[in-house]
């Protein structure tokens, strides 16, 4: 059980500093502006996902919140990293790395996922 509980929370810090504190401290930067704008996106897209990362990355940090609104944030970020994969390879090319870079976080993010429930069994009922 320990190591179960160290592996998700190592893996969910990894996915809160990535996606959560760092695109808050760094999104008026000059650097993240461009990002957007070099994807083709309009910059109040950027505003908005800095927005929903850091609700998301507080709603999987924080154990108060209950399993159904952490399934949601799982699969935000899953859509998330998989989409900004689909931007940059339309963008800058299939063999580009920042193409990949986000396919890593989802291999992070499942781990978190498999994990969670792996320290959180609940009956599944549609």
């Amino acid at each position: 059980m320990k190591k179960e509980k160290i592996i998700y929370w190592v893996t969910t810090t990894i996915i809160f500093l990535f996606e959560g504190v760092m695109p808050a401290l760094t999104a008026n930067t000059e650097l993240a502006k461009e990002g957007i704008k070099h994807l083709g996106y309009p910059a109040y897209f950027g505003i908005a996902l800095i927005v929903f990362k850091v609700c998301g990355t507080l709603i999987l940090i924080i154990p108060a919140f209950k399993a159904r609104i952490k399934e949601w944030a799982y699969a935000g970020f899953t859509f998330d990293f998989i989409f900004a994969s689909i931007s940059h390879a339309a963008v800058d090319g299939i063999t580009n790395t920042q193409t990949f870079f986000p396919l890593i976080f989802v291999v992070i993010l499942a781990i978190s996922y498999i994990y969670y429930h792996k320290l959180n069994p609940y009956p599944v009922s549609i």
